[in-house]
C-alpha cells in the first residue's frame, strides 16, 4: 500500500497554526447589530402615529350683518363730451362741482362709475377726475376702456 500524502510532516500553510507575530483582525459585528436594532426598534416605538386628518383653525363668522351695497353714482360723457349725471345731462361744470360736492358730503361715500365715449373730448373727462380729487371722492371707477385699446 501506498502511503497517504499530505498527512503527517507536510500540511499546507492554511492549516497551520498563526505565528505568534501575527493579530487577528476580524471585528465581532455582532454586538454592532444587536445595538443597531434596539435603536431602530426605539426609534420605532418613538415615532408618533400618523393621523389622517388636517387641524385647521377656522375664522370665526361674525353675527353682524353684511354691509350695505354702495351707492353708485353713473356719470356718463358723450361723443360730443356732455356730462351726465346719473342720466340727467349737467348744464356746466359748475352744475358738476355742485353734484361732486353733493356726493362728497354722504356717508359712506358713494362710487363714482365713470363712461366716457371715445369720440369725447380729454378734456372732459379730466375735469370730471379733478373735480372728484377736488372733493376727496376716493371711490372712483372708470369703466369701459376697451373701446380705448385700438
Amino acid at each position: 500500500m501506498k502511503p497517504i500524502t499530505g498527512f503527517g510532516s507536510h500540511q499546507t500553510p492554511s492549516l497551520s497554526p498563526p505565528e505568534e507575530d501575527e493579530l487577528m483582525m476580524d471585528i465581532n459585528t455582532t454586538p454592532l447589530i444587536d445595538v443597531m436594532l434596539v435603536l431602530l426598534i426605539m426609534l420605532i416605538i418613538t415615532i408618533p402615529a400618523q393621523l389622517h386628518a388636517v387641524n385647521l383653525d377656522m375664522p370665526v363668522t361674525s353675527a353682524a350683518p353684511p354691509p350695505s351695497p354702495p351707492q353708485v353714482i353713473r356719470i356718463d360723457i358723450d361723443a360730443n363730451s356732455v356730462i351726465s349725471w346719473n342720466g340727467q345731462a349737467l348744464a356746466d361744470r359748475a352744475a358738476l362741482q355742485a353734484q361732486l360736492a353733493q356726493a362728497a358730503l354722504q356717508q359712506p361715500q358713494p362710487e363714482l362709475h365713470i363712461r366716457s365715449h371715445p369720440q369725447a373730448k380729454y378734456e372732459a373727462a379730466a375735469a370730471v377726475l379733478a373735480g372728484a380729487q377736488r372733493q376727496d371722492l376716493n371711490k372712483l371707477g372708470i369703466l369701459g376702456t376697451e373701446k380705448f385699446s385700438n
